[in-house]
Formats: C-alpha cells, sequence, structure tokens
C-alpha cells in the first residue's frame, strides 16, 4: 500500500474499503465458478436425475451473487439459462 496516489484521509479510507470488498468479492465468484463447474461436470459425466441438485445449488449461488452486486444479474441470468440447457439436453 506504499504506492496510493490518494491524498485524503477519505481516499486512503475508500482504497483499503475497496480492498477488503475485492478480497470479499474474490471469493464469491470464485465459489461461484466452483459450483458451476461440478454442476457441469455431473452433467457431462452421469444421467441428468444425478445434476439435479449440483445445479440448484450453482443456480442458488448465482442468485445470491447477483443479489448482492458480485455479478450481474443478467451475467446470472445467462449462466443459469446455460446449464439449465446442458442439463434438459442431458436428460432428453
Amino acid at each position: 500500500m506504499s504506492e496510493q496516489l490518494a491524498n485524503t484521509k477519505s481516499a486512503l479510507k475508500m482504497i483499503r474499503v475497496a480492498a477488503r470488498r475485492r478480497q470479499r468479492n474474490r471469493s464469491v465468484r470464485s465459489a461461484v465458478k466452483t459450483y458451476v463447474s461440478k454442476a457441469e461436470r455431473v452433467i457431462a459425466a452421469s444421467a441428468a436425475a444425478e445434476g439435479q441438485e449440483p445445479v440448484a445449488r450453482a443456480v442458488k449461488a448465482l442468485d445470491k451473487a447477483a443479489e448482492k452486486g458480485i455479478i450481474h444479474k443478467n451475467n446470472a441470468a445467462r449462466r443459469k439459462s446455460r446449464l439449465m440447457k446442458k442439463l434438459n439436453q442431458a436428460a432428453g
């Protein structure tokens, strides 16, 4: 934190706040990616019946991330749509 361009106390504080938020958002984004990839793996490996639970977890994680503003709501909607499409194709 030695090379900050901030000149005011409030700007210095916002740099610290942004760093904390970035850490928190990163972990949530990473978790969402993990849930989605696990769901895709289950769908690809087995029948759609076993893929229901991992997909539900992934959808829930995407919804929570969108609700918190970590990812855009349209981004979450697109990813959920693609995941459900894969699940339905595996079932049909």
